[in-house]
């Protein structure tokens, strides 16, 4: 497979906006038009939808999130929700990408659009890097979100400085507690040589009240800065 063909180039990163579960919050949110949404499919998550949801607009991918779960499970889920795209935050292993990639592929072979597929890494005091190379051909992005209790969603950041070496032409999904008050280290970052391949910017409970819906007005000021780079 191409490595070029998987991927999506940006030349300002994107937003992605996940834990998305009530009607009215996802319809508000469509209207802001972040190209990506995210739905977590992990029943252990506060954030677990369980009820079916609105259509959003075609332009804004539907990703969902799961963890560890079967081939089964997320193809069903990707039929049901009718999903762009999966984000696997679990020990989930090339062989798994690429069967899932394949097994998409073969039930919908009429589709112009193929399956996004995102894979996290927790980050922690170190990441080593070589782990990525076997994804790559099976991945249209990675994403890197902070290494905590949770699989993902534990509300705090990673020291950035530590993707100064990437060395993958994969894009990637820079997670982990990201709101507005990181408005001056996102600025710093993007001027950085290390954000090269920052393809997205995904947040989640940092714009949450305390219903679990989300601040659209602060995401709206949030996306506008992003676009100009925080400038």
């Amino acid at each position: 497979m191409d490595k070029k063909s998987l991927h999506t180039p940006f030349n300002t990163p994107q937003l992605k906006v996940c834990g998305m579960r009530e009607p009215e919050n996802i319809g508000a949110l469509s209207a802001l038009a972040p190209a990506f949404m995210g739905f977590i499919f992990w029943p252990q998550s506060k954030r677990f939808v369980s009820e079916s949801l609105p259509e959003i607009p075609a332009n804004i991918k539907k990703i969902g999130v799961v963890v560890n779960q079967s081939l089964l499970e997320i193809l069903e889920l990707i039929k049901l929700y009718s999903l762009q795209g999966i984000q696997l935050h679990g020990s989930e292993s090339p062989a798994d990408c690429e069967t899932l990639k394949n097994t998409w592929k073969e039930l919908n072979p009429a589709s112009e659009q193929e399956l996004i597929l995102i894979k996290a890494f927790s980050v922690g005091e170190h990441f080593n890097f070589s782990v990525l190379e076997a994804y790559e051909p099976y991945c249209n992005y990675f994403l890197f979100d902070t290494k905590g209790k949770l699989p993902g969603g534990n509300g705090y950041g990673f020291s950035w400085d530590l993707l100064a070496p990437y060395p993958s032409s994969t894009p990637y999904f820079l997670s982990g507690g990201i709101g507005e008050q990181s408005s001056h280290k996102l600025a710093a970052f993007l001027k950085n040589p290390a954000s090269k391949m920052c393809a997205v910017i995904d947040v989640n409970s940092t714009f949450e009240e305390p219903n679990l819906s989300k601040d659209i007005e602060a995401l709206s000021r949030f996306k506008n800065a992003l676009e100009q780079k925080f400038i």
